[in-house]
């Protein structure tokens, strides 16, 4: 198949519209017309449903799109390796981790990161749910369990826990639990069952759960259970790293915690030579020991 050809209907499919296409690739409404024709042509296929509010793939194009998506991340992937250079780290990383993590132990350390390396973008996606490395969603993950897809690179960084916490205020004026059945007093702040999140949460908060607790606040993530808990509104069950951030938070029942959660580090095989992987490894390996150390002392 004609690469020009492909490269304009992934655009088509891509913006859902043939005058969107041509405003991307600089050509008319009728060049990308025609060409999207003789694609269908020479697969002797439909590759889209003309619709009044724009252009609809059929199954067909549904599969083409696929694997020109799959293409074009190949391609991303080998223009980033061409552009690392051998001395320098610029250009964009994408680095995937949950929004928890991202907004309350990695975000507040960037700026080291980019006193070091002002020539470089970060791209910070926080999602709970996983995205394909492979597949080129994102360069880097760090994620709290250990990455399943083969041909990556990972690397394990710490073990967290999940611990009850609270604020002096909210303890002052609800009483603080001394056993697990006191929770039938108090809102338990916490993320919901059926989100994404590590077992060992999951876990801690059914047994927490089995003690007829009258009230509960549920998030889908930790800077949401951390926001509830700030504004006093119950116990949050939340990692252990948030109290770097939050010294004033009081630790509740310290005999209960979650077992202990690994954090990994991983980026697609065919990144390891890439410098600004490279640097960003170093970077947060470095934090992490920083990190230990400080809670070690």
């Amino acid at each position: 198949m004609d690469w020009d050809k492909l490269r304009i209907f992934h655009s088509v499919a891509d913006k859902g519209s043939l005058t969107h296409a041509g405003d991307v690739l600089h050509l008319s409404q009728s060049a990308v017309s025609r060409q999207i024709r003789a694609l269908e042509e020479s697969l002797n296929v439909t590759l889209f449903h003309r619709h009044a509010r724009g252009l609809i793939l059929t199954e067909q194009g549904e599969l083409l799109f696929d694997a020109t998506q799959a293409m074009v991340k190949r391609l991303d992937a080998a223009a980033a390796r061409i552009r690392d250079s051998e001395d320098e780290v610029f250009g964009e990383l994408r680095v995937t981790t949950t929004t928890g993590f991202g907004t309350l132990w990695l975000a507040p350390r960037l700026p080291a990161l980019y006193a070091k390396y002002p020539s470089l973008k970060i791209d910070l996606m926080l999602e709970e749910r996983v995205l394909d490395l492979p597949m080129r969603e994102a360069d880097v993950a760090i994620r709290m369990k250990e990455p399943s897809q083969a041909d990556l690179i990972r690397k394990r960084l710490m073990q967290i826990k999940m611990r009850l916490y609270a604020t002096p205020e909210y303890l002052a004026q609800a009483g603080t639990p001394l056993s697990m059945e006191d929770f039938s007093q108090h809102r338990l702040i916490c993320q919901h069952a059926g989100t994404a999140q590590v077992a060992a949460g999951a876990l801690l908060v059914a047994e927490l759960m089995s003690h007829d607790i009258p009230s509960t606040l549920t998030v889908n993530n930790y800077f949401g259970v951390l926001q509830g808990v700030l504004n006093h509104l119950g116990i949050g069950v939340m990692p252990d790293y948030i109290t770097e951030g939050f010294p004033h938070l009081v630790r509740v029942l310290p005999e209960v915690e979650s077992g202990e959660v690994p954090v990994f580090l991983a980026y697609p095989e065919e990144l390891r030579h890439s410098k600004r992987v490279s640097a960003f490894r170093e970077f947060v390996t470095e934090e992490i020991f920083s990190f230990r150390k400080r809670h070690q002392d």
